[in-house]
């Protein structure tokens, strides 16, 4: 039994969002528990790492960390690149680590960063501050305290009855307290709330709440913040509570147009991977030519937004989404879609 019991403070906030996540994952599991094909769960996983990446400025576009995996050679910074396989390996690895194992979070750490600091997989050996443009905004605990502070998490991840979500959370939060890396804490502490979600709920290790995070930046460094100056991780718990919430809102939306590929991928999904078949990069009004469609709105929500998050289809020019030059063609992916959808 762990002797450490993180300091939180139980708000009716946070019961709120347990009671609406909980709900929230029962919809989501009726419809993909057990139907969520590799090709929706390697869409999922690409925004996954995508996103986790771009918190730690990692330039790479979706599509270009999508060719990277399927082994095409991409234009940018080789450390990028490394990134973004290092990432994939220890997603896919993640299954078979246990959350509350020092040897594996070493294993963990070493996959993500090896090749990128010469103390992957070890515990940092110097003291850390954390730094926001020039000014200071967190102290990490002196390297003699790590291996202790990590151990005692550990051990209460692997005994606390809390509730499975809070302890993702408060474990995400006092990680990046301790700061036990030289680098990669960032992507190694959502990465860890990722398995011990995944282990609560095996569709939860799909979830790209890391999207919701990135486009919320600011907000979480708020959180880490605010949680600093409080010596206890209620306000980070309540801001990643409501990022789960809006992801698992966010994926739900998109289940019945991203469920499957084959007979479970929409109709309209199918006709639009169709259409594209033969290769070649069109516009939007091309597309919605061949389609016989006259609703804008109607193509993007029902075909072009479903398609592309699903990693079926890409931009031609990504940086710049509303270029009137856009274009779009099949992925590898939409290419293996259209060969199972005959």
């Amino acid at each position: 039994m762990s002797r450490y019991t993180p300091p939180l403070t139980l708000t009716t906030r946070m019961l709120g969002l347990i009671a609406d996540i909980s709900e929230q994952i029962g919809q989501l599991s009726a419809v993909s528990e057990n139907q969520q094909t590799p090709q929706l769960r390697r869409g999922n996983r690409i925004r996954t790492i995508h996103a986790s990446l771009a918190i730690e400025n990692n330039t790479l576009s979706v599509a270009q960390v999508t060719a990277v995996l399927a082994g095409q050679r991409v234009l940018g910074l080789p450390r990028e690149i490394q990134e973004v396989r290092n990432a994939f390996a220890a997603y896919e690895a993640m299954s078979g680590w246990r959350p509350d194992s020092r040897i594996d979070l070493l294993r963990a750490h070493e996959l993500l960063m090896q090749g990128l600091i010469d103390d992957a997989g070890q515990l940092r050996s110097a003291g850390v501050g954390i730094y926001r443009g020039d000014q200071l905004v967190h102290m990490a605990p002196p390297p003699s305290r790590v291996t202790h502070l990590i151990d005692d998490l550990l051990a209460w991840v692997g005994s606390s009855d809390w509730h499975p979500l809070i302890v993702s959370c408060v474990f995400h939060y006092e990680f990046e307290f301790i700061h036990p890396f030289a680098d990669g804490n960032g992507r190694m502490g959502r990465l860890w709330q990722t398995l011990l979600l995944s282990r609560w709920r095996p569709v939860l290790a799909y979830l790209p709440v890391e999207a919701v995070i990135r486009d919320q930046q600011e907000a979480y460094y708020a959180a880490l913040s605010a949680s600093d100056r409080l010596a206890e991780s209620t306000p980070f718990v309540e801001f990643m509570l409501h990022s789960l919430k809006v992801a698992l809102a966010e994926a739900i939306r998109n289940e019945p147009v991203t469920d499957q590929v084959t007979d479970q991928v929409t109709d309209q999904v199918a006709r639009l991977l169709h259409a594209l078949r033969g290769g070649g990069v069109f516009k939007v009004s091309e597309l919605m030519e061949q389609l016989g469609l006259a609703h804008k709105a109607t193509f993007r929500g029902n075909y072009l937004k479903p398609a592309l998050a699903c990693g079926f289809i890409e931009m031609t020019d990504p940086e710049s989404p509303r270029s009137p030059a856009q274009r779009y063609r099949l992925t590898q992916l939409g290419r293996q879609a259209t060969m199972g959808s005959g």
